[in-house]
């Protein structure tokens, strides 16, 4: 087994495909990866303010297993469950890890507001990791197949960009007081008062906190710490230090910092910025357009 346990093992062990030019959709942002060896690898991903959609597309062994719960302070979090290649990774899950051999598959970022309308149900099930075929139903299995026999990541990318559009066009938006209230943390960087995001929409706090539950999957409060962390977790894998970082991304001081890092991510601020998903995370997401608002 061989574990990629560092940015430089992460890079050196996957090809990595982007789109060649910006998609028709926003809060959409892709990327094909190829893993370079025959050896089992295995990969953990940092929480992050987006659903993700991962297709199988090579011939050797992939799967997800995801534990939930990522801050989940309400306790929404469920127990681990491995999943074949086709899966839904929920908003800001934490405790997953991908692994496989001879891996080859295409990865979709979706901004919480577009899922809510491509994927359907995806938000009852929060922060955990579901089939895509549970959601999709037999045309996950077609778009499969598609991606499979086309002849170039570029022509992957549209074919994925093509299902979503017409996912979206047959899905129900968020409500405009939803999308106003996730692109203000968005803004902010998780830096906002549920109670004031209520004034500023016109609601109660208990209805925006309701309704921004049911339609993006976490509630207001754990959106804007998932904002705020994984604007924090950046900073940190970028080089800057925890008191630093600490200090210009909101937090009370460090300590609260580190609490906050292993809430989320499970590990300490110094692992968070050595972590591998990182390290391709600023190769193949530099246009961070699953964070736009839309």
């Amino acid at each position: 087994m061989r574990y990629a346990g560092s940015a430089r093992d992460t890079t050196a062990l996957w090809d990595i495909a982007t789109p060649s030019r910006p998609g028709r959709l926003p809060g959409v942002a892709m990327a094909g990866f190829r893993s370079r060896t025959t050896d089992f690898v295995e990969l953990g991903v940092v929480p992050y303010p987006a659903v993700t959609v991962a297709v199988d597309l090579g011939d050797g062994l992939f799967g997800v297993d995801g534990s939930g719960g990522t801050g989940s302070s309400d306790g929404s979090g469920t127990g681990g469950r491995g999943l074949g290649g086709n899966v839904v990774v929920g908003l800001g899950a934490g405790g997953v890890r991908g692994h496989g051999q001879d891996v080859e598959c295409l990865q979709v970022r979706l901004s919480p507001l577009l899922a809510h309308t491509v994927l359907g149900g995806c938000t009852e099930w929060g922060t955990t990791v579901v089939s895509l075929d549970e959601l999709w139903g037999r045309d996950a299995s077609r778009t499969q197949e598609r991606l499979r026999t086309a002849g170039s990541w570029q022509d992957r990318f549209l074919i994925a960009e093509a299902a979503l559009a017409r996912r979206h066009e047959a899905g129900r938006p968020v409500a405009p007081e939803v999308a106003f209230a996730w692109g203000r943390m968005l803004a902010a960087r998780g830096a906002v008062r549920v109670e004031l995001l209520a004034t500023e929409v016109g609601w109660s706090r208990k209805r925006l906190w309701s309704r921004f539950r049911s339609q993006i999957g976490l509630t207001p409060k754990q959106a804007a710490r998932l904002v705020r962390f994984d604007h924090a977790a950046h900073r940190l894998a970028a080089g800057h230090s925890a008191a630093l970082v600490a200090a210009e991304t909101g937090y009370a001081d460090q300590s609260h910092l580190h609490r906050e890092v292993l809430d989320f991510a499970g590990v300490t601020p110094g692992a968070v910025a050595a972590a591998p998903w990182l390290a391709v995370d600023g190769v193949a997401w530099a246009a961070p357009g699953y964070l736009s608002a839309t």
